[in-house]
């Protein structure tokens, strides 16, 4: 398993990461804890996870992916503590008139006190007295995310400043409770304020982005990979697999549980009309060259330069077996070149 630095960090995270959001809704604490023993054993150290998990975020699940990966760690004991990389996320103010009254009573502003709280009860869920990697799941203020692609000026709104927010996270790394600061679903605007303000205030530093990167979504490559680079920001690719279009399998009649179908509102960048059609001409390359649609897709995600870890998800040990196996697969020139071929033809049909 490959190690990469996370960011400007002396802290090593594995080319794949363990994501969780399943855990607690499609998944069983039985089936997490046996994903996160077999995740151990193919060497990744890393694991994200955030307060609003399991999804679709609900209040009866609220917290619950954080318990589930606390116990692991509790059985597993110390040791097994230090050899872990934990990420998590405080989630932000509701969007889209969402009801999110049940997070940190209805307080998700991104305040210092907002900010303490949420790392005191992911710190008391995760049973540990420190988190490795802590994020901003989403932006505070009036930004498109979650397959919003315009950015809309007459829907500003009052938010905490970003530099009140740096500041608070900034305070709870200076007492030790978490080691790094990451964002999440940030916009290059976004990340170079909150590195410009870091750097003329002396605050801690982000040292990562986690937002959706695949074959369908390449968005990041339009400005945010430059900031990376140049500022030595890893991205943390998230949905590498588009919520499973990337495994071909609603190409035909998928299963009753796949997540699309028992959740049919929940992504709803993957239900644009070119999302099929752009499927299907990657998952005829990857026949082409005898292999399988999932690994076409975690194998582009490998070869980006700017990827740090791509964050990979299951339901089932066969899902995850597939999924780390993936990356042992290195794509040539030409197949690189054929990709983008079709990105061409079908640039970022779900943004």
């Amino acid at each position: 398993m490959h190690m990469h630095s996370l960011g400007n960090t002396a802290l090593k995270v594995s080319e794949i990461c363990l994501g969780s959001m399943t855990w607690g809704q499609q998944n069983s604490k039985k089936d997490a804890h046996a994903q996160l023993d077999y995740a151990q054993s193919r060497g990744l150290n890393f694991i994200d996870t955030a307060e609003m998990y399991s999804v679709p975020a609900r209040a009866e699940t609220y917290g619950a992916t954080e318990k589930i990966i606390g116990e692991w760690l509790h059985n597993k004991g110390a040791l097994c503590r230090d050899q872990i990389v934990v990420a998590s996320k405080c989630a932000g103010p509701s969007r889209n008139a969402a009801d999110l009254t049940w997070v940190r009573g209805d307080a998700a502003t991104f305040s210092k006190a907002d900010i303490q709280r949420g790392i005191t009860g992911s710190l008391k869920r995760l049973q540990t007295d420190y988190i490795d990697l802590y994020q901003l799941h989403w932006p505070a203020r009036n930004v498109p995310v979650f397959g919003g692609a315009l950015f809309d000026a007459t829907a500003e709104r009052e938010s905490v400043a970003l530099d009140t927010t740096l500041a608070a996270l900034a305070d709870e790394v200076k007492a030790g409770r978490i080691r790094y600061i990451g964002l999440s679903n940030e916009t290059p605007w976004g990340l170079m304020r909150f590195l410009q303000l870091a750097d003329t205030s002396k605050l801690a530093r982000v040292v990562s982005i986690q937002n959706a990167y695949n074959l369908l979504n390449r968005v990041y490559e339009q400005g945010l990979s430059e900031i990376g680079f140049r500022e030595n920001i890893g991205l943390l690719a998230y949905s590498p697999l588009a919520f499973g279009h990337l495994t071909g399998k609603y190409l035909h009649e998928a299963p009753d549980n796949a997540r699309f179908k028992l959740f049919p509102q929940f992504g709803p960048r993957y239900g644009k009309p070119n999302v099929v059609p752009a499927v299907r001409e990657y998952a005829a390359l990857a026949a082409q060259i005898g292999i399988s649609l999932t690994a076409l897709s975690l194998a582009f995600c490998k070869s980006r330069f700017f990827v740090t870890s791509t964050i990979v998800g299951a339901t089932t040990l066969a899902q995850l077996a597939e999924n780390i196996d993936a990356f042992e697969v290195k794509l040539d020139a030409e197949t690189l070149a054929a990709i983008d071929a079709i990105h061409l033809r079908y640039t970022n049909p779900a943004p």
